[in-house]
């Protein structure tokens, strides 16, 4: 066989990627750190930071940027969750006052099928309004973590440019 010499490893980077990024963080912003980050999503805080009559503005600014380079689902989310989480409640309590009611009514006709709609009624009512809290909770954790990829990536195109 021959005598082949082991390849040759790649050359290091003159520095390493946290100093890179840490010179090419604006002056005025302090780096990144996630270890500081409170919501783990990868999004500065300190952009999220200043006085509040500044973040009503920025919303309402996001709001009517017809260019859509402003997310403000991130900003809604907990409010669409809160106002999903009422309509599910309100639904569930409707349907289990209506199912006991129905119950009620068919034991005077057929008592096995009015016993049969209660506890259908009982059971199944709290599991669908369970399943759909989860299946709420799902969509918005997806939508806010494709948002999340979105503003991610745009900067990171950001400090590539550089």
């Amino acid at each position: 066989m021959s005598d082949a010499t082991p390849p040759t490893p790649p050359p290091l980077p003159p520095q390493p990627a946290g100093e890179a990024a840490a010179a090419a963080a604006a002056p005025n912003r302090p780096a990144y750190d996630p270890a500081t980050d409170p919501d783990d999503t990868g999004v500065s805080q300190s952009a999220l930071s200043g006085d509040v009559a500044d973040v009503g503005r920025g919303f309402f600014r996001a709001l009517f940027d017809f260019s859509f380079r402003t997310f403000i689902t991130r900003r809604l989310a907990s409010v669409f969750y809160l106002a999903g989480l009422i309509v599910i409640v309100i639904g569930a309590v409707l349907y289990l006052v209506s199912g006991i009611l129905n119950g009620v009514a068919a034991l005077w006709f057929n008592p096995g099928a009015g016993v049969t709609l209660i506890i259908a009624t009982v059971i199944l009512v709290p599991l669908i309004a369970f399943l759909a809290i989860v299946a709420l909770r799902l969509v918005i954790e997806a939508v806010v973590a494709l948002i999340a990829i979105a503003e991610n990536t745009e900067r990171t195109a950001e400090h590539t440019r550089r």
